[in-house]
């Protein structure tokens, strides 16, 4: 085990521990001091909380770097640039700066960095490259103080960002530099313990921007050597600080078009979508930890494949969060007194994603592209020869006008994404298939059979199947994935299903379906033992001779009777238990 190896190690095991003992003593002084966040309106907590836990991250990484430093050239750079945003931070939460105080401050760290030859090498030009050096810098230490908003969250994207860099560094060959990531990671891992819901402590702006900043120009610090490839110049910072970034762009774009300070605090992050969607604020954490973990996963990927494959992985991973992105900014997340400007945003989105046909031309001429150059990938093991590269680069503009045209004509572009169904699968996989061989008819006979390869055109209709009918069904996905049946209307009655037929099947759809629906159903009663133990959009279906122990069991009320055609003597055994009954009946006048 050589020097460098052991160094790693203790640096990392004591900035752990450092930041476990000093983030009890910063959360007891904190409170005995009355440095405390107290709950409000547009913040997430509701109990005071102590601050300064970036006080413990500061100075358990910074004992690390001094005792263990890495001898990589910038990082003391980086890391001065960041201590001065610690202290700015530091002020801020002692006292409170202007938001534009911040952002100068900010701008001069980056300065700092790019004056000792930090950069992104994104370009030739050198001054556009510094340009945007200083806006990656600063953008990432907002995103990160952005994120800071629910009980973890920044603390646990910051750790599992940490975990990628380091990894990408070690792959590299970089040892020095993964140094950095390393201690970072377990000084925030040491905060994390308390800072995990429940949070009993928080990091404050003095963690938060310590914490962009230094991430961000850590990111910088990776050197792809020989191996080096434009995919992963570009693309691994991204990727790997993707989270803060999509949590960023979304709070941006809403607060933007519904006419609310981008600044200003407020409940309407990507953690709170998801909690008012129903899930779990520990679950919402949680998932976007995964997702950080799975961008980062990408970001290794892009350094490890060729790069004609980061062609095809990156847009398609990019079209998933775009997805999500959408999903997630539609969702209701203020109160009806505070949706002055909401209305706005949530119809122009609305809109956007559902009904303007302008949006689904553009997507899917980018997928029928995605779908034929992953079909040249998938025929020639990842790497096309440079003659059919040629090829595709010749027959890829017929290809994406003649299955286009297959799309209008074959009725793609009239259905509604909200309502996708079977019907409309089968009319997406006929346009498909048509397009196919149209395309592939036309061009054999313009180029003949010695050029194009027609397993070619096989995989590309299967490909722009699987491409098209995803992106129909991606929010139908999103809505089953991430909300379930328990959400609903805060006041919502808990209450059983009478009938797990086909109405028993539209009843649970129809509130399921409603955002403002005050039910939350546990399940369904039903006659026919045969359907006892299975399941309907998640809901269990239950014996009725059950029905006087489900009942007293949850509480219930109310019964909803999907059908009028229930013997009576069923529905007076059930009032004969105390519970309200409503029927469901559709109505033709």
């Amino acid at each position: 085990m050589g020097r460098t190896t052991v160094q790693l190690i203790v640096s990392s095991f004591g900035a752990l521990a450092l930041g476990l003992a000093l983030t009890v003593i910063v959360k007891r002084l904190a409170s005995h001091l009355g440095i405390v966040a107290s709950p409000r309106k547009d913040r997430w907590h509701q109990k005071p909380t102590a601050l300064m836990g970036g006080v413990a991250i500061y100075a358990a990484f910074l004992i690390c770097f001094l005792g263990f430093g890495p001898h990589v050239p910038g990082a003391v750079a980086i890391v001065a640039a960041a201590s001065l945003l610690f202290v700015t931070g530091l002020v801020d939460d002692l006292i409170q700066i202007k938001p534009y105080t911040k952002l100068i401050v900010q701008l001069v760290a980056a300065t700092i960095v790019v004056y000792f030859g930090v950069r992104l090498h994104w370009t030739n030009y050198q001054a556009l490259n510094d340009f945007l050096t200083i806006f990656w810098l600063v953008g990432i230490t907002n995103a990160i103080n952005l994120l800071d908003n629910m009980d973890g969250l920044a603390g646990g994207i910051a750790l599992i960002t940490c975990g990628f860099l380091a990894a990408t560094f070690l792959l590299n060959g970089q040892l020095q530099a993964a140094a950095l990531p390393m201690a970072l990671g377990s000084a925030v891992l040491g905060f994390l313990v308390f800072n995990f819901n429940p949070a009993s402590i928080f990091m404050g702006d003095c963690g938060s921007m310590f914490l962009g900043f230094l991430l961000g120009g850590t990111a910088l610090l990776s050197d792809y050597g020989g191996s080096r490839n434009l995919g992963a110049i570009l693309l691994t910072p991204v990727l790997v600080l993707m989270i803060p970034i999509f949590d960023t762009c979304v709070v941006t774009l809403t607060r933007k078009l519904s006419g609310r300070p981008i600044s200003r605090g407020g409940r309407d992050h990507t953690s709170h979508r998801l909690v008012a969607l129903g899930i779990s604020e520990k679950r919402a954490v949680i998932m976007l930890y995964s997702l950080a973990g799975f961008s980062g996963g990408v970001a290794l990927l892009v350094r490890l494949v060729n790069p004609a494959m980061v062609m095809l992985v990156v847009p398609v991973f990019a079209l998933g969060v775009l997805f999500l992105g959408l999903y997630l900014a539609k969702v209701r997340v203020y109160e009806n007194g505070e949706e002055r400007h909401t209305g706005a945003i949530l119809t122009a989105l609305a809109d956007f994603s559902y009904k303007r046909r302008i949006f689904e031309v553009l997507l899917d001429a980018v997928l029928v592209l995605l779908a034929y150059y992953g079909a040249n990938l998938l025929r020639f093991d990842g790497n096309m020869p440079a003659e059919q590269m040629a090829v595709f680069v010749r027959t890829l503009p017929l290809v994406i006008g003649i299955e286009m045209l297959a799309f209008l004509f074959g009725g793609v572009y009239r259905g509604l994404w909200k309502y996708v169904g079977i019907s409309d699968m089968i009319v997406i996989a006929r346009s498909v298939l048509g397009g196919a061989l149209a395309s592939a008819a036309v061009v054999f006979v313009m180029y003949g059979f010695t050029g194009p390869s027609r397993a070619v055109f096989v995989l590309n209709g299967l490909l722009l199947i699987v491409f098209v009918g995803a992106s129909r069904l991606s929010f139908r996905f999103l809505r089953a994935a991430l909300a379930g049946p328990i959400n609903a209307h805060p006041d919502a009655k808990r209450v059983f299903i009478y009938g797990a037929g086909d109405d028993g099947e539209l009843l649970m759809r129809a509130i399921l379906n409603n955002p403002s629906h005050q039910y939350v159903p546990l399940g369904f009663i039903d006659d026919d033992r045969r359907k006892t133990g299975k399941l309907i959009h998640g809901c269990r279906i239950f014996d009725s001779r059950e029905a006087p122990e489900l009942i007293r069991a949850h509480g219930i009320s109310e019964v909803l009777v999907s059908s009028s055609s229930v013997h009576e003597g069923r529905l007076d055994h059930l009032r004969g238990l105390g519970v309200s009954l409503r029927t469901m009946s559709i109505r033709f006048e």
